[in-house]
């Protein structure tokens, strides 16, 4: 019976020669792209830094995913939602595949924002100590969400993950380094005789991604721009038949689950037009990945329009945000859902500088309290009397 030392180290390797060294390749990902902290899957930006925040904790829209963006009104919030995806992607070099619109709708993406450095370091690190005392604690964390928003910008390696941009300035050519790929043409016939189609359109849009996706190269990703599904000015009848959108929406599931590591998608759908209660919206709803709702909030009758400059009518919400369902780990469940904030009730604003912020909705302060923080002498003197 033979005895061996517990401190020695049993290795297949001969006595004159040394142990083979496991050569560990850390794959590079391409521009856009960061890894998940949850799964390490790899994630792209929707344009949106503080929608990518509640994407169930992967900070960004995981690859084969798709996100349906319901809204209510005559709004256009969700189209917003899709021209920052859209610009996202051709500023970091993806190839975006746009469905209704034709080619001219890439002059309305919004410019890249000009960072304003001055701004930055004026702004001070940290509140005035008395100005921590007046403000209750749980509304001093709000003021943080800037903080985090910047950082949640930036990707592991330094470069940046999701851009600024501005509404009130167009995306130049200089700024793009990728494509935008119209697909067939799904409109309603128009007044001008024009060839007969074979077949459905949405069937065909599937057939030019698929054939998209296969002569690419596998290093490419790949972005799917659906605005206002089944809405009668975009869309012809017949795609409006739950056949029909449900096989479309079936191919495109399927083409996310063959490309996991290229291809993304955000839909928007009407549901003035297509309420949530109906049959054939829940079972989109179940087709998709993730589903939020924009619900704007009415307008008040009679009120004068807010100043440009006024920072306080930027902040204010101008609508509600209802978080359905989110991208997860895979169809049983699981993604950390639980230990965001989704489940708070969300708000968002819109300005033409920042874009559209989400945040936790919270009410205003009271007008008299206010006043009696502006006039202190008023509080001693009510204080006073009996």
């Amino acid at each position: 019976m033979s005895f061996t030392k517990r401190n020695t180290v049993l290795s297949s390797a001969r006595p004159g020669q040394a142990p083979a060294q496991v050569k560990v390749e850390k794959q590079q990902l391409a521009p856009g792209l960061r890894p998940s902290p949850l799964d390490g899957r790899p994630t792209t930006s929707t344009g949106t830094a503080s929608l990518d925040q509640l994407l169930a904790g992967h900070r960004g829209l995981p690859l084969g995913t798709c996100l349906l963006v319901e809204e209510q009104g005559t709004t256009d919030f969700s189209g917003i939602l899709l021209r920052y995806y859209a610009a996202e992607g051709l500023v970091q070099g993806h190839q975006v595949h746009l469905v209704g619109f034709p080619p001219e709708w890439k002059h309305q993406l919004p410019g890249v924002a000009v960072s304003d450095t001055k701004a930055k370091t004026s702004q001070p690190s940290a509140a005035a100590p008395e100005e921590r005392m007046k403000i209750a604690w749980r509304y001093e964390a709000l003021g943080n969400a800037a903080s985090a928003g910047a950082a949640a910008r930036e990707g592991n390696s330094g470069a940046t993950f999701c851009h600024s941009f501005d509404l009130s300035k167009r995306l130049a050519q200089t700024s793009c380094k990728g494509a935008l790929h119209p697909t067939p043409s799904t409109g309603p016939p128009s007044l001008v005789q024009t060839p007969a189609r074979s077949g459905s359109p949405l069937k065909a849009i599937i057939k030019h991604l698929k054939a998209k996706l296969e002569s690419s190269s596998p290093s490419e990703i790949h972005r799917v721009v659906i605005p206002s599904l089944l809405s009668p000015a975009l869309y012809a009848v017949q795609c409006t038949q739950p056949t029909e959108v449900l096989q479309f929406l079936h191919g495109l599931r399927a083409l996310l689950r063959q490309y996991s590591n290229q291809l993304t998608a955000i839909i928007t759908l009407p549901t003035s037009l297509f309420p949530r209660s109906s049959g054939l919206v829940r079972w989109m709803e179940l087709l998709c990945d993730g589903v939020v709702e924009l619900i704007p909030l009415p307008a008040t009758p009679g009120a004068a329009p807010p100043p440009s400059g006024d920072k306080k009518s930027v902040d204010q919400p101008q609508g509600l945000l209802k978080v359905h369902s989110l991208p997860v780990y895979h169809e049983k469940g699981g993604g950390g859902a639980e230990t965001s904030a989704w489940r708070e009730t969300l708000s968002f604003s819109l300005s033409a500088s920042k874009g559209l912020n989400i945040k936790p909705y919270s009410l205003p302060p009271m007008e008299d309290e206010l006043q009696k923080e502006k006039s202190p002498a008023s509080t001693v003197k009510d204080g006073m009397e009996f």
